[in-house]
């Protein structure tokens, strides 16, 4: 469980890794991730093939073990209007574990609201270890939870 650099490119061991990796990804980009899911099938895998198409807000992945396909968090509103491109890491696999984060609206004094304001999508090469965030986009939808649930 160490984070570490090799040239301009970060490698981790784990989702642990991979969360401090999507939280400096999301510092930088003013919007910090205040929740974080582990994404895990129904079969218990955790290593997945990534699709996504962020000017559509659609990500889809695909579990290599029982080969089960399944769109992520609101994406099946916006399916229809996009063109999902497989993800590849740059020693050139295509197997992740996947962690989400979501940036979420703040309301008086602060306070955390329910509302989803942005979404980043992280994954961990299996071959390689690179971490990194693959996929992010403005993501208006109110329930964090059930959002987090549909990952």
């Amino acid at each position: 469980m160490t984070l570490r650099k090799k040239g301009k490119y970060w490698y981790g061991d784990d989702h642990n890794d991979l969360r401090e990796e999507l939280n400096r990804y999301s510092d930088d980009e003013n919007y910090p991730i205040d929740n974080f899911l582990d994404v895990k099938c129904r079969c218990g895998s955790q290593h997945f093939k990534l699709f996504t198409d962020e000017e559509a807000g659609v990500a889809r992945r695909k579990c290599v073990d029982c080969k089960s396909e399944h769109l992520m968090g609101d994406s099946a509103e916006f399916a229809d209007k996009a063109a999902c491109g497989q993800h590849e890491c740059i020693c050139r696999k295509k197997v992740f574990e996947i962690s989400v984060g979501i940036n979420r609206y703040r309301g008086e004094e602060d306070a955390l609201t329910d509302g989803v304001r942005w979404l980043y999508i992280g994954c961990r090469c299996i071959a390689c270890g690179l971490v990194g965030c693959y996929a992010d986009w403005k993501n208006e939808f109110e329930g964090f939870e059930k959002l987090l649930r549909n990952m």
